[in-house]
């Protein structure tokens, strides 16, 4: 973010004088998340959240490498690896723990910063990209978590696998050489195991990078804030060090606790208990069900129940389970309404809170349920509603709903039109 007041970094001593002339890194840190880098003054908790998401994707990265170290990609041996690292290694089962746990929690604040940008229009120009680069982001985590669960190798990592590709095989011509392809034979195996374990462990990098992208397409039009309206003097804003990195540090401070309370007291919540009997082939488990946070994409799966037109329902569900996710790339243009933020938006907001959210949450309790009885249809109706609330709903309040004044300034929306200070005044004088 290129703000004329923005404060150049000024190295402090010869070492670091030498250092930035020719390895500039302190200054890209300066500029990144320090004082040079200025920030609205307004922003919310909700903004810690992406900070957050780094610091899951860190203890991912720590701990899946020490894990790597002890397992075993070996059919035969993959779920007795992992009761070793369990028993015998010096505190593995606290290193799985946090992997295990620290994917859930990883997702939670990803889910959370997802919803925030829905809310507070971050979707919108100019941040198109930063919002496509954190989809890109989205998906590469649904892929190496999927790849993750199934590495323990118990029954619901096998079965998992088994349903989840097979759902490719519903794809015209190419669709069984495809699953073929992804799990190197005919059924989940140990070719299977070695190249889902040889992508979990690389995927984590790539993810890395593409934050890197996305941060660096944030920096270029500033952050977004809660009331959606553009910085317009230096009195909007304020340098994201000291008052930001200590917001985020008291917002880490509670996502620590959170987590560490799972980890140590609830370590099994989130997960599936059927995943630690060794993975069995011949016996298929009583209701096979993913990890919870791709519920809604399983339930929008499994909605399809009726061949229509020269498509079965098993390509159907394929199909609106990727559209479901594809969607979200065409979000910056499908609404069309010039205020960003939800807080003006009464119409939008309303739609937001009572209907998608709902929405979702149905979605994930049904995708948890089997396909049977009054959970069929309620699913049915929770899918239709998803896909009509991005691409019906949102077009339409775009061109009818009328908006509420928005604050002249993103001062006046924190101190009151009566305290905001004249512009040009500076914050000695403000």
């Amino acid at each position: 973010m290129s703000f004329p007041w923005a404060k150049e970094y000024q190295p402090q001593n010869g070492f670091m004088q030498w250092m930035d002339e020719r390895l500039p890194l302190p200054r890209l840190v300066y500029g990144a998340i320090g004082a040079g880098y200025p920030v609205p003054r307004n922003l919310n908790y909700f903004w810690n959240f992406g900070v957050l998401a780094g610091f899951a994707l860190m203890i991912q990265i720590i701990t899946g490498i020490v894990l790597a170290m002890n397992y075993a990609a070996n059919t035969a041996v993959a779920f007795n690896s992992v009761e070793y690292i369990m028993r015998d290694v010096n505190a593995g089962w606290l290193l799985r723990y946090l992997h295990m746990n620290g994917a859930s929690f990883f997702f939670i604040v990803v889910y959370i910063h997802i919803f925030r940008g829905l809310y507070y229009g971050s979707y919108k120009a100019p941040r198109e990209m930063v919002w496509l680069l954190g989809v890109v982001i989205f998906l590469l985590m649904m892929a190496t978590a999927f790849m993750g669960y199934v590495l323990p190798w118990g029954q619901m990592s096998f079965w998992g696998a088994q349903v989840i590709t097979g759902f490719f095989s519903a794809i015209p011509l190419v669709g069984e050489p495809l699953r073929e392809w992804l799990l190197g034979g005919f059924v989940p195996d140990n070719a299977a195991l070695n190249r889902f374990f040889s992508l979990h462990y690389l995927l984590p990098f790539v993810i890395a990078g593409v934050i890197i992208l996305h941060i660096w397409a944030l920096h270029i039009p500033g952050s977004n804030n809660p009331t959606g309206i553009d910085v317009k003097s230096e009195q909007d804003t304020v340098p994201f060090h000291p008052y930001y990195t200590s917001k985020d540090g008291f917002g880490l401070g509670v996502f620590l606790i959170a987590f560490c309370s799972v980890v140590f007291f609830a370590p099994n919540m989130l997960g599936h208990p059927d995943n630690y009997i060794p993975a069995n082939p011949l016996s298929t488990p009583a209701h096979i069900v993913p990890e919870w946070y791709f519920l809604p994409f399983y339930a929008i799966l499994k909605a399809f129940t009726y061949n229509f037109l020269w498509i079965d329902a098993k390509l159907w569900g394929v199909i609106a389970m990727f559209g479901s996710i594809a969607l979200l790339f065409f979000l910056p243009w499908l609404d069309k309404s010039p205020i960003r933020s939800a807080s003006y938006r009464p119409l939008y907001r309303k739609f937001f809170w009572f209907g998608l959210l709902p929405c979702i949450a149905v979605l994930g309790v049904v995708g948890a349920m089997p396909a049977e009885g009054l959970w069929v249809p309620l699913g049915q109706v929770a899918a239709l509603y998803y896909f009509a609330h991005f691409l019906i709903i949102i077009p339409m309040i775009s061109y009818f709903e009328k908006p509420e004044p928005l604050p002249m300034s993103i001062t006046e929306s924190v101190l009151g039109k009566a305290e905001t200070p004249a512009v040009g005044a500076t914050p000695a004088t403000a």
